[in-house]
């Protein structure tokens, strides 16, 4: 059963269930230490996920678990975590440190029409940047624009850093970056920077297509 949950309920649930702490047995007190800490600093968004909680908390525990994980779990950072909970995907293939790090210094900046700063950046502004800075793509200033210049790619094939069009008031209208899972990173008009997935039946319903930029 679907429950809708909190990042801050998830939080807690990882750092008191009883199973998170026997999957730490094997590994070195410091390492635990820094993880837990490092992990309860995150500044999470107030944001509301859908997604089952079981198998979220699964992909996390599996990480950690065991002698054969110990080295991964040291390199893991907190950042990881929070972008796999929101995905609900194993924390490991978070690995663009430089892609999520960027998404992290603009979550939560105001969408504003014609924007291009922290003070408010509209969706092609913010895709924009973000090629260019994690990428070093350099794309059209437009949404319309930057769906001439990519190759049309279907929703099955799409891969991190692909574009994804959305007609939302008339023809190709809105743009976000897409991650993995379904989901993709955006300036959307009533949240600002955040993540959303391609199965939320308001996406689902605009969505024109995917985008590659080839350079």
């Amino acid at each position: 059963m679907k429950k809708a949950v909190t990042i801050c309920t998830l939080v807690m649930l990882f750092n008191i269930t009883g199973q998170s702490q026997n999957t730490y047995s094997n590994l070195r007190p410091e390492i635990i230490n820094q993880q837990l800490l490092a992990f309860n600093s995150v500044k999470i968004p107030s944001q509301t996920f859908e997604y089952p909680v079981e198998s979220n908390y699964e992909n996390l525990s599996k990480v950690v678990s065991g002698n054969e994980n110990a080295e991964a779990i040291e390199s893991l950072s907190a950042l990881q975590f929070k972008y796999a909970m929101m995905m609900n995907v194993d924390v490991e293939t978070v690995s663009n440190t430089t892609l999520y790090n960027f998404i992290d210094e603009w979550f939560g900046t105001h969408y504003r029409m014609g924007g291009t700063t922290k003070k408010g950046i509209d969706c092609s502004a913010f895709t924009g940047r973000l090629l260019s800075v994690v990428y070093s793509f350099g794309v059209p200033r437009t949404a319309h624009e930057q769906f001439k210049i990519c190759e049309h790619v279907n929703k099955e094939e799409l891969m991190a850093g692909d574009l994804v069009f959305f007609n939302t008031r008339g023809g190709v209208s809105h743009v976000g970056v897409y991650l993995t899972n379904n989901h993709f990173v955006h300036s959307s008009s009533s949240n600002g920077v955040s993540i959303s997935s391609l199965d939320d039946a308001y996406y689902a319903k605009k969505f024109i297509g995917g985008g590659r930029i080839n350079q």
